[in-house]
């Protein structure tokens, strides 16, 4: 059994919630599986902006930031890091991790990596030998939304 509390979650966060109820920014634990070695593969959901509310990334946006987030997790986290998606809704991005789910360490990696894009003069993995849609990139939207998310650390617990 997994003690989410211990990691810093609210066991009554986790796992899926009415989007209806949802708030953004935020940073939520979707759930933990245990392997049978014992290892735990941790699903995040960093949600940026708030479900149905017409606030949704652009395609540039998302592009952007889920290369921001995959070149900082990858360098930040790198024992623990399996993948980053963004979310089909457009809302926000799934991390999987494994063996690390404390709040704690993810909320620490994601803060300074939306500080990096902030200083950043490129997006990362943004050349065409690098990037399938290369061109479709854009810092500067990047960092307003790294910007707007930054603003608001302090409610990131703030699910419903």
């Amino acid at each position: 059994m997994i003690d989410f509390e211990a990691l810093g979650w609210r066991s009554d966060t986790v796992g899926e919630l009415d989007h209806r109820l949802l708030k953004a920014p935020s940073v939520k634990l979707r759930g933990a599986r245990a392997g049978e070695a014992g290892d735990v593969v941790y699903s995040i959901d960093l949600r940026l902006r708030r479900p149905n509310a017409d606030a949704c990334l652009s395609s540039t946006e998302a592009h952007s930031i889920e290369h921001f987030l995959l070149e900082g997790f990858q360098r930040l986290l790198p024992r623990h890091f399996i993948g980053i998606g963004l979310m089909g809704c457009q809302t926000g991005f799934y991390l999987t991790l494994l063996g690390e789910g404390r709040r704690a360490v993810v909320e620490d990696a994601l803060t300074a990596i939306l500080e990096g894009v902030l200083t950043a003069d490129a997006v990362p993995y943004a050349r065409i030998d690098q990037c399938g849609h290369w061109r479709h990139h854009d810092l500067a939207r990047a960092q307003a939304v790294a910007r707007e998310v930054l603003a608001q650390r302090t409610a990131w617990r703030d699910i419903t």
